[in-house]
């Protein structure tokens, strides 16, 4: 017991025995101890019914909490997360509100899940500032799909797993996400098939500058991105480096691994199935922060422009020189030799701009290079 304790403990024992002898009245004690009547009393009535231990203190603890979290409640909070540990408060909070249960706020959820240790406190991350982007904005669904590959895993029977994932950027809805055994045009095209044909067509496809999506040939153009362009759509690469530009689709890329790798399955079949599952938790019932705590299938409706039957190159407007390459993909000038283009634009219509040094090449709108006469010689510079 602390000195000081002991001392009140001393102190309230001897007031007992005083006022057990009779010697002083109630008020006399008080102005003996230097304490109110009601403190007398209150010592002497703990010392009868509890003895010497009533005379120690106790430690102040309400018995009642009027503005305490229902027991009901924080069991199904508690339940909730353990079946949604990927979940946040906000999006807790908006699951028990469509549950019919008047939840907290998201600061007092997050203190009863760090109590009943269902949070881990996260190690602070420091992010270089972002770059300025020239990348399009999308203000409807299809203005603009996401892709790219959620890095890639080993299974259970030692092959490997190459999730290709599709989102819309407007809604944030999961188009596709697919285990493919290798990340290569045969493989990913028949997806971006189906998901055209179950979805239609967006604006734009946005990836990053990796194979099979972008090369380091002329304009970065692949053979899917030449596709693509045939049916209509913009190929959009982000800056090489710049992960953020494609921000939204990494953070779902970030969930996507937390709840469908850890661990990974037997089997591509088995992956699958759980891709599957996700897809249609996150699409149709997991809650957005940027959508209002709303799932995005409540935003996406499919696009109006439906899978052609066939292929089309791209037009040109008035003014723009039009050349076709040869079946090498190599372009003809008026008093020059053939210069080699890109054998993926074999037999295709490309643009010309004229300029002071020569000309501006374009395939569709993605403009390739910068073309320069030197004698007979064609010179490509390329554009970065």
């Amino acid at each position: 017991m602390p000195w000081e304790e002991t001392c009140f403990m001393d102190e309230r024992i001897r007031l007992i025995a005083l006022w057990n002898e009779q010697k002083m009245s109630v008020s006399e004690l008080g102005r003996a101890f230097g304490i109110s009547r009601k403190t007398v009393y209150k010592w002497v009535e703990r010392y009868a019914e509890h003895g010497a231990a009533g005379l120690q203190d106790r430690t102040t603890v309400a018995h009642h909490h009027p503005h305490a979290t229902a027991e009901a409640l924080v069991s199904a909070l508690v339940e909730l997360r353990k079946e949604r540990p990927t979940w946040g408060p906000k999006k807790l909070r908006a699951r028990l509100a469509e549950l019919g249960m008047a939840s907290p706020a998201a600061s007092t959820i997050g203190d009863l899940l760090k109590k009943h240790g269902l949070i881990r406190p996260r190690r602070r991350r420091v992010y270089p500032p972002r770059m300025p982007s020239e990348l399009a904005q999308s203000t409807q669904p299809n203005d603009t799909w996401c892709t790219d590959f959620k890095g890639h895993f080993a299974l259970g029977d030692k092959t490997r797993c190459y999730p290709l994932t599709m989102t819309d950027q407007v809604s944030r809805y999961l188009l596709k996400c697919e285990s493919i055994e290798r990340p290569d045009t045969a493989h990913v095209k028949v997806h971006f098939e189906r998901a055209f044909r179950e979805y239609g067509l967006p604006l734009r496809i946005r990836s990053d500058n990796g194979p099979p999506f972008a090369t380091a040939g002329i304009g970065g153009l692949s053979e899917l991105s030449v596709w693509w362009m045939k049916l209509g759509i913009h190929p959009e690469r982000i800056e090489p480096g710049h992960p953020e530009q494609n921000g939204r689709h990494e953070r779902m890329h970030r969930t996507l691994g937390e709840e469908t790798a850890r661990p990974p399955r037997h089997n591509a079949v088995e992956q699958q199935l759980v891709f599957d599952c996700f897809r249609g938790d996150y699409n149709n019932v997991r809650p957005h922060e940027a959508l209002g705590q709303t799932p995005p299938s409540s935003r996406y409706t499919a696009s109006t422009r439906s899978m052609p039957e066939g292929l089309k190159s791209p037009e040109y407007p008035e003014g723009m020189k039009i050349r076709r390459l040869d079946a090498q993909g190599r372009l003809k000038l008026p008093g020059s030799e053939k210069a080699t283009i890109s054998r993926l634009l074999k037999n295709e219509p490309v643009g010309l701009i004229e300029r002071e040094d020569g000309f501006q090449l374009f395939y569709g709108n993605v403009l390739l290079a910068n073309l320069s006469l030197r004698n007979k010689d064609v010179r490509i510079e390329r554009v970065k």
